[in-house]
């Protein structure tokens, strides 16, 4: 099998790397390598940016009708080629074919969304606010923005960020993870042919020091970035010193409160699914599970749930969750267990040492599922990003409230029960950005915005939905009076009144 070399995406064309310094792309379920990336170099980085500035002079004044038409046309590549950006998911970052389908699915939202952008950029004006006087807003795009993207969903999290920044007006740079980037320049790919302009969209790669030069680079004016809470932080720091506009949508350790009035199948099937689906590789993947009452009974269900699901490579359409995506991964994955049964959790399911049959090199590891789990203890400190399930039980909703806003992540809850008073309450007190009732995993449809909350995100202005509009444009406000022709002025007027 040929090994692919990545291309960089510079000035509406793929462009070869001329970097010392390459990656290896690996199939998790394998260790077949199957492409390379390289590592930009700082003047390769400068030549994006370079070709977005030039871009933006006259993409900003592009009208929206033809922006609008480009998203149309974008909408429905991805539509006709979703199988072949599924297969190219599941083969870099092993997910199940299904679920790289849903992805490719939930990114299309937010392209469908950027195709409302005739009626999404509009001002507002108020006729007369003054003698003979009106006042309005123009919505007008930042410049050149920027996007650093998680490995978890290479084609969802770019669709986060380029669709709305481009049909705002802004042109764009985007660092895809090295881990499985072929899926997000073949979307690249397909936004050109949808008729983005040359320079308009860009692509770079590499590690924290192209990330790094992103965020300090003086023509940037917008970043954008999904994946971890310390890389998060430290980019934020950055791009707010250099003087940008940030969003960071940072780390997570979601719960799941499940009330013994619920329909026990129906939680329990949507549980496991949240939490070991993408082999738990999800930031809003529900890792903890805090039973209520007397359904902490209900935790042999699922410990059965868990040691039935199928583990597989992604592309055995019948499996539940696939590998991890990298050795890495794993044994990062395996240690966290070792600390859970080193610091007295309890452990119902134990997922390390799986092996698939004909995959044996592959990143595997199966559900694990832990009782007795406390606030002080590892695996429930840290984000474990893998499929690992903490199980924690409480007596009442108020116990199940207080234990989950005590978690310094703040991404996504949710709970299942019968009771409107019951979910009412947990929205009303619930301190998590997004919150899932009867829904395992509470991310907004794209037309509203994704809102973590606390020590998950930085930045007032989250992707997607009106907020994504506001964070990609900057408000311009012109307050004018047009005199008659044989107007004569009465003489000079020194107050600031607009009577």
């Amino acid at each position: 099998m040929s090994v692919r070399e990545i291309p960089m995406y510079i000035d509406g064309k793929p462009v070869p790397s001329n970097s010392q310094e390459w990656r290896d792309v690996v199939n998790p379920a394998t260790q077949e390598v199957v492409a390379r990336v390289p590592f930009c170099s700082a003047e390769e980085v400068d030549r994006a940016v370079a070709s977005a500035k030039e871009a933006f002079k006259t993409w900003r004044k592009v009208p929206l009708g033809k922006r609008m038409r480009i998203m149309l046309k974008l909408q429905a590549l991805v539509r006709e080629h979703t199988p072949e950006l599924a297969a190219l998911i599941t083969e870099e970052h092993g997910k199940t074919l299904p679920d790289a389908e849903g992805e490719v699915g939930r990114g299309l939202e937010v392209i469908e969304h950027a195709c409302s952008i005739t009626s999404l950029q509009l001002g507002e004006l108020a006729e007369n606010a003054g003698t003979e006087i009106d006042v309005y807003t123009l919505n007008q795009p930042l410049g050149v923005g920027a996007g650093i993207t998680a490995f978890n969903f290479p084609i969802m999290l770019p669709c986060f960020m380029f669709p709305l920044a481009i049909a705002t007006g802004n042109t764009f740079v985007l660092k895809p993870s090295e881990q499985d980037p072929s899926s997000t320049m073949r979307l690249v790919e397909l936004a050109h042919e949808a008729g983005v302009p040359a320079g308009v969209l860009n692509v770079v790669h590499g590690g924290p020091d192209v990330a790094n030069q992103i965020a300090d680079h003086t023509d940037i004016k917008a970043l954008s970035f999904i994946g971890s809470s310390h890389v998060g932080s430290l980019l934020y720091n950055r791009a707010a010193a250099a003087g940008k506009r940030m969003q960071a949508m940072m780390g997570a350790k979601n719960h799941c409160v499940v009330m013994p009035d619920a329909n026990r199948s129906q939680a329990i099937n949507n549980l496991l699914g949240s939490a070991f689906g993408a082999a738990g590789q999800r930031c809003m993947a529900n890792s903890v599970v805090v039973l209520v009452g007397e359904a902490k009974a209900w935790i042999d269900d699922i410990v059965d749930g868990a040691r039935n699901m199928k583990v597989g490579p992604g592309t055995q359409r019948d499996a539940d969750l696939g590998p991890l995506v990298s050795p890495a991964a794993r044994e990062r994955v395996i240690r966290l267990i070792d600390a859970g049964e080193q610091e007295g959790a309890k452990l119902l399911v134990d997922g390390r040492g799986y092996e698939v049959s004909g995959y044996e090199h592959g990143n595997f590891v199966g559900p694990t599922v832990f009782a007795d789990v406390t606030p002080e203890m590892t695996i429930y400190r840290e984000e474990i990003f893998g499929p690992v399930l903490c199980v924690v039980s409480v007596d009442t909703l108020d116990k199940a409230i207080e234990f989950v806003n005590a978690n310094p992540n703040g991404n996504g809850t949710s709970i299942f029960t019968n009771s409107g008073w019951v979910a009412r309450r947990f929205e009303s007190d619930i301190d998590v950005g997004q919150v899932g009732i009867n829904v395992p995993i509470p991310v907004p449809v794209a037309y509203f915005s994704f809102t973590g909350s606390r020590g998950s995100k930085l930045g007032d202005l989250g992707p997607n939905g009106k907020q994504a509009i506001a964070f990609w444009t900057q408000t311009k406000t012109v307050t004018a009076r047009w005199f008659e022709p044989e107007n004569v002025s009465s003489g000079i007027n020194s107050t600031i009144s607009l009577s």
